[in-house]
């Protein structure tokens, strides 16, 4: 028998690499002589670094870079020496977990350290750079970052804008001519779970700017100002591509990367699901086994599941999620080829309690999973 283990990270709790090694003891309890092939995922946000690097056995590098309110941040991406491709986690330079809730200002962050890391990748000699963009503190549209690169951006007095999307309004005209070459050689993918335009009541700020620390006031001002970005980065780059799907992800950088980097934007669980080769470990598979922290109608909208979920349809493989908790909607997956779905919890229990406990958790659902599952297919 053969089972495929791809589940997402637990957030506050287990990386998915922690998550696919107890959901495979779990298993081996009632099928010992199976064949448990681990695949851990992620869909472009946390963890997505870690994912592929535990599959494709790539590097993990740190820089030092700028952070989303200037302070110095050490920044772990990843790199794939075989085929030259960097995986970069704008999180880890411009990320909402390294500026503490009292501190977030939408108005202020930038994204300059991922551009840092950009660089840092052009340097190693990538031909690929993969931009996993969720999880930002930032709404600057991407200016930081291609400030990094060498585009410069100039008020009416010929002053450089200080960091931030709210500086934007004063855009008077951007300087290309000292944005780095190498870029143009360089394939950029971005891997991201939303698909929101830049502007506008689905944009970036109006969905996301208030849970960076934006007031009603300023996601108005925050959204005119991108406004404002995209129109002169159309008349000088030529191309506006600030209504097109997943240009509003991560504040705005995913604008930025199609606009200056020609980025293509896929969802992240494909790009994930590509390094590590989850098509191939899915064929002749009996059994695929995903899961996340919650599994509800959000799923819907490219996270891990729902991808892997996909895949294995292809193949013509069941797929059933364990996950920390089931939210509101997590039927509606069951017409997008997830099979069944369970809680890791059997009783009432604190969150933290069940974080903390979620290596026992998830090891005993996947034991009673196993258990049902050779009731009806003997191993």
């Amino acid at each position: 028998m053969k089972i495929v283990i791809a589940p997402d990270s637990f957030k506050d709790s287990l990386s998915a690499q922690g998550v696919a090694e107890a959901i495979a003891l779990g298993l081996a309890q009632v099928w010992p002589q199976a064949t448990l092939v681990k695949c851990p995922m992620a869909d472009g946000g946390e963890g997505t670094v870690e994912s592929i690097l535990a599959a494709c056995e790539g590097e993990l590098r740190r820089t030092r870079v700028r952070g989303p309110l200037g302070a110095a941040v050490e920044a772990a991406w990843g790199w794939l020496p075989h085929n030259h491709t960097a995986i970069i986690e704008m999180a880890e330079a411009s990320g909402l977990q390294l500026v503490p809730p009292g501190q977030r200002d939408a108005c202020i962050s930038s994204t300059f350290g991922t551009g840092e890391l950009i660089h840092a990748a052009l340097d190693a000699g990538a031909q690929r750079v993969i931009l996993a963009i969720g999880g930002s503190a930032t709404n600057d549209g991407g200016a930081g970052a291609m400030q990094a690169l060498g585009v410069k951006l100039l008020d009416a007095q010929g002053q450089s804008l200080v960091p931030g999307g709210l500086a934007l309004a004063q855009l008077a005209r951007l300087e290309l001519s000292e944005l780095d070459p190498r870029l143009a050689q360089v394939r950029f993918d971005i891997a991201a779970d939303v698909n929101n335009p830049l502007c506008g009541p689905h944009g970036a700020s109006s969905i996301f700017g208030p849970q960076k620390g934006a007031s009603p006031a300023q996601v108005q001002q925050l959204d005119q100002a991108l406004g404002h970005f995209a129109e002169l980065c159309a008349q000088a780059l030529g191309n506006d591509v600030r209504d097109e799907p997943g240009s509003g992800a991560a504040g705005g950088l995913g604008f930025a990367a199609k606009a200056f980097l020609g980025a293509r934007f896929q969802a992240g669980v494909e790009v994930v699901a590509e390094l590590v080769g989850l098509a191939d470990a899915v064929k002749g598979a009996d059994l695929v086994i995903t899961g996340e922290g919650r599994f509800d109608a959000q799923t819907l909208r490219g996270k891990t599941p729902f991808g892997v979920a996909r895949i294995a349809k292809q193949h013509a493989v069941p797929v059933i999620v364990i996950a920390g908790t089931l939210g509101e909607g997590y039927q509606e997956l069951y017409d997008h080829g997830i099979d069944a779905a369970f809680a890791v919890t059997s009783g009432p229990m604190t969150l933290d309690q069940a974080c903390a406990e979620a290596p026992r958790l998830l090891r005993e659902r996947a034991t009673d999973i196993a258990r049902v599952w050779r009731m009806a297919t003997p191993a």
